[in-house]
């Protein structure tokens, strides 16, 4: 028993020693860091874990966000001198129909141009 309490001690001292050892060590690097003025390794701020609900809320905050500028910076529109908007022109159903019956005429026409070959 007396053998393992002189080895315990023994490297108790040594661990002193290395942790003396470490402390100098951290005192120069601080003085260094000091002189550069940056901060390398440790910071003070520990780093958050978010959740992907609230990253999720986080983004769409963001794109509201640039939405917002977006429209804050879009040049406004010259009016012209009669004053009435430009008219958004919009497609009746039964034109709508007619071009979708001639494109679907194309494709039939295609469609049987392949077959032939």
């Amino acid at each position: 028993m007396g053998n393992l309490t002189s080895v315990l001690q023994q490297l108790r001292a040594e661990r002193k020693q290395a942790q003396a050892r470490v402390e100098s060590i951290d005192q120069a690097i601080a003085v260094i860091e000091s002189l550069n003025g940056s901060t390398f390794g440790k910071t003070n701020q520990p780093t958050r874990k978010i959740s992907k609900a609230s990253r999720r809320k986080m983004a769409q905050a963001q794109r509201a966000r640039w939405a917002k500028a977006k429209r804050a910076s879009r040049p406004i529109a010259i009016a012209k001198t009669t004053g009435s908007a430009p008219v958004n022109r919009t497609m009746s159903a039964s034109a709508r129909r007619k071009i979708a019956a001639a494109q679907r005429a194309r494709w039939a026409k295609l469609k049987a141009g392949k077959k032939a070959a």
